[in-house]
């Protein structure tokens, strides 16, 4: 399933708790966004029309919860970008961030021993 960046935001929020009313989600986000509330409303509804969002009716209002997982987008993400940019392989995508950013001692050992790990389970 494919959310915008800005849905993504908005997704954050129902995905630290839900249900919320759209008064809730609101408020949330005014905190860090700069958006309108018709914004925020007009992306609700795109998300309920995905099927990302379920939008059950109490009394006068909706209460938002997700359908999607956090897991089940960062899965789609990260397969969408390795696809994209690195033809599905993950040994240039870890060349990529080695040559571009500066690794700690704890991302070469938590890299190793995911390898590791991969490499017993076979």
């Amino acid at each position: 399933m494919q959310i915008s960046e800005a849905e993504s935001v908005v997704m954050e929020v129902l995905w630290r708790g839900s249900p919320r009313t759209a008064e809730e989600v609101i408020a949330e986000l005014s905190r860090d966004q700069d958006w309108q509330v018709s914004t925020i409303k007009t992306l609700l509804g795109r998300l309920v029309k995905k099927g990302a969002v379920d939008a059950a009716k109490d009394g006068r209002r909706f209460s938002y919860s997700p359908v999607l997982t956090r897991e089940a987008w960062v899965q789609g993400q990260s397969s969408s970008l390795l696809e994209r940019v690195f033809d599905g392989r993950l040994a240039p995508l870890i060349a990529h961030f080695t040559e571009t950013r500066k690794l700690t001692r704890k991302d070469i050992a938590d890299v190793k021993r995911l390898l590791e790990e991969l490499d017993d389970g076979k």
